[in-house]
Formats: C-alpha cells, sequence, structure tokens
C-alpha cells in the first residue's frame, strides 16, 4: 500500500523563485540572505560571512578592519571566515568584491562569500514510498508496477570507488549489509531536522542515490559523506570540506576514489565558480567530479556543475526529452534519466520524530523521485563501470559524453 501522507503521483511543483524559497527555509536557517533578488546577479549566501584562504587572511581582515566583527580559521580547510559587522550582514557580495580589488587577491585567494547551495532548487515531485519492509513488495507507487529487483551483492577487485556527498546514508536492505557500508563509520538520513513530527522535503535523498548507483554498478564501492541538509541546503564551507574529508581519509587508507558525485551547487552574483571551491574541486586530480547541472529550468551556471573539469549532467525523460525543471546550456556536459526514477528511500513511521533512536522508527522501501540529482549517480555509475574494465578516467569521460549527451 502507498503511504498515505503523501501526495499521490509523482507530478512536479511549480517553478518557485529563490527569495520565496529562501523565506520558507528562513526559519530554521536564519542567515540565508538573497542578493539581487529576482535579477540577473540573483544568488543566495550566507549573512554576515566572508570566506578568504587562510595565508591572505590578515592582508583582507587589514582593508575590512571597519566592518569585521571576528574570524573563525579552519585549520585542515586552511579557510578563514571573516564575520561582518551586524549592519553589513546583507552586503557580503558587494563587500567580497570591494575586498579582492583592494587587496590584489584572485584566484583561489580571493574573497568570496559563502554561498548557499541547494540539492534541489525546486524540487520536483514528492518521493512516492511503497510500504515495503524486508522482504520487498510487489509493486511501487503505481498499481501493478513491480518494484526494481534488489542490485546484485557483487564485490569488484580492484574496487572502483565512488563517493557520495549528500543528505547522509540510511540501513536499507539493499545496501546494509554490504562489507563497504559501516567502514568509513555511519551517518544516517536525519528525517526531521525542523522537529516539527514529518519528514523533510529532501530527506532520503542520499539512500536514493546510493540505490542508483548501485542498481547500474552493483560492485562499487560506496563511500558517504554528509554535507546536504534534510532541508535540501547547505553552503561552500561545507561542501569544501566535505571534499577535503573524503580526499584525505581516501589516501590515508590507501584508496583510489574514482569518482565524486555532487546533488547540491550555487549560483553566483558574477557567474564564476566561487574560488575556494574550484580549488577544492580541482584537487581531484585522478577522479572524475560528477554534479548535477540543476532544477532551474534555466541556462545560467551552477557551481561547481559548469567548471569545465567537472562532468555537468542534466535530466532526460523516458522519451530522451530534457523535462522543463532541467538546467540546461553549453556547460552542461551530459544527460541521464532523472523523470520518475526508482530507487531505495527511507521514511519516519507516524510520529517519529528526530530524536527517536534507532531504525525501528524508520521504514524503508521505494520510490519514485525527479530532478537532475538523481541523473548524476546514473553518469557516475557509467564510469564505474568502465573503471572496473581498465579504461582510464579520460577514455571513460569520452565513451560517457559519447553516450549520454547533452540535450
Amino acid at each position: 500500500m502507498t503511504i498515505s501522507n503523501l501526495p499521490v503521483g509523482p507530478a512536479a511543483e511549480s517553478q518557485r523563485p529563490l527569495p520565496d524559497l529562501v523565506e520558507q527555509l528562513r526559519p530554521y536557517d536564519p542567515d540565508l540572505v538573497v542578493h539581487d533578488p529576482g535579477g540577473p546577479a540573483e544568488c543566495v549566501v550566507r549573512g554576515g560571512e566572508l570566506l578568504v584562504a587562510a595565508d591572505k587572511a590578515e592582508l583582507v581582515r587589514d582593508g575590512l578592519r571597519r566592518w569585521v566583527d571576528g574570524e573563525q580559521t579552519h585549520d585542515q580547510l586552511g579557510v578563514t571566515r571573516l564575520r561582518l559587522r551586524p549592519a553589513e550582514r546583507g552586503h557580503c557580495v558587494e563587500l567580497a568584491a570591494e575586498a579582492a580589488t583592494a587587496a590584489g587577491t584572485t584566484g583561489p585567494s580571493s574573497v568570496q562569500p559563502n554561498h548557499v547551495h541547494f540539492g534541489s532548487p525546486v524540487l520536483h515531485g514528492t518521493p512516492l514510498l511503497q510500504d515495503t519492509p524486508a522482504p520487498v513488495g510487489p509493486e511501487l507507487d503505481r498499481p501493478g508496477e513491480p518494484v526494481p529487483p534488489a542490485p546484485a551483492d557483487e564485490v569488484w577487485e580492484p574496487a572502483v570507488t565512488v563517493a557520495v556527498l549528500d543528505t547522509g546514508l540510511d540501513p536499507h536492505p539493499w545496501f546494509a549489509g554490504r562489507t563497504w557500508f559501516s567502514e568509513w563509520g555511519l551517518s544516517p538520513e536525519v528525517l526531521d531536522a525542523d522537529d516539527d513530527a514529518g519528514q523533510d522535503r529532501h530527506a532520503g535523498h542520499g539512500t536514493f542515490i546510493a540505490g542508483i548507483l548501485l542498481q547500474h554498478a552493483p560492485g562499487v564501492t560506496l563511500r558517504h559523506q554528509r554535507v546536504l541538509s534534510s532541508l535540501g541546503i547547505t553552503d561552500d564551507v561545507t561542501v569544501m570540506g566535505g571534499l577535503r574529508r573524503v580526499r584525505r581519509r581516501a589516501a590515508g587508507s590507501g584508496e583510489h576514489v574514482h569518482a565524486v558525485v555532487l546533488s547540491s551547487g550555487c549560483l553566483t552574483a558574477d557567474n564564476a565558480c566561487p574560488p575556494l571551491l574550484r580549488r577544492e574541486v580541482l584537487a581531484y586530480r585522478d577522479a572524475t567530479v560528477v554534479a548535477a547541472a540543476g532544477n532551474l529550468g534555466s541556462d545560467r551556471p551552477f557551481w561547481p556543475a559548469a567548471l569545465p573539469e567537472v562532468l555537468a549532467v542534466s535530466a532526460i525523460d523516458a522519451a530522451g526529452r530534457r523535462p522543463g525543471f532541467a538546467n540546461h546550456g553549453p556547460w552542461v556536459d551530459a544527460a541521464a534519466p532523472g523523470v520518475d526514477v526508482a530507487s531505495s528511500f527511507v521514511q519516519l513511521r507516524p510520529g517519529a520524530g528526530y530524536h527517536a533512536p534507532g531504525t525501528e522508527h524508520r521504514r524503508y522501501g521505494f520510490a519514485r523521485w525527479s530532478g537532475t540529482s538523481f541523473a548524476a549517480p546514473r553518469i557516475a555509475a557509467e564510469l564505474a563501470l568502465l573503471r572496473r574494465n581498465g579504461v582510464t578516467a579520460e577514455a571513460a569521460r569520452a565513451e560517457v559524453l559519447r553516450h549520454f549527451p547533452a540535450r
């Protein structure tokens, strides 16, 4: 049976302007500020914060002394967060540009706002969960349609590793028993961060993406790192920190990361990638970074997907057409199925909340969801299959672009 408190059918929401979405999220995250709402430079930043490479912080701080109220250095990330005085919290974009010019800092040392990333600026469709505790039940949300079969429990030797930076990973029956599942420590989904006795709109996203990867590359080793909230938002600092933690942890254990999947991204006032974010992405010299192109229905660059070094993935439907929500443009590299995708999902049982311990308050099954977020892991799975067969990273990318062209 279909869970009754979810809407019937995967119909897309109407596209919501970013200012409206931010207004909805502000009670849970009051630091969100919209720059140039409705204009060509529209973007969302964390109010009152500027970021700069730690070795340039003193130079920049001197130029901003009358506006800076404090600072915090993230030693492992090599980034200093400058906190502006309350009166200037809404002027992060302008002050970052002025400070960069005055200090002569460019490239990866340039001053930048702390951009807010959205896992899905407009979330298309509410996932529909079929109540299917193990063993797997016979149907998805549509009568007569079988659930996808569980991925084969394969172990590839040598290992092919894909890192997923998302909302976490729950012990779904599809993968809870796999060797890699707990090797990096558990990071279960937060399902109700706002404690409103209901599942958050982005909860279950990481578990869903993991299922897509395993359906198409069942022997892949998955490494998960939580960077995205169950409300579907994160920021430059959090994404950069996640990228660096995955890279360093893999290097420390002698593990090679073949691909990285990012389902979140941001807009910027100057339509250029935040320089410090670019620095962390480019540190993955021997891995393919795959990023969702975003769901704004726009050709505006969505970062870090739009970086030339990143494989930006948009969505197509079952007929091979680009849906209206999918971002597009010359910066998009590939397209894969992203409409009505079926995968693993987790949901709170009725009456369970954020503080409920254990999996007895959760139920596992399968859902359908739409978005470029779900096209990106399909491409990562194709890359993993090619790498397993001994294809180089460069050749694997070329092969994927040939078989999954952008629309």
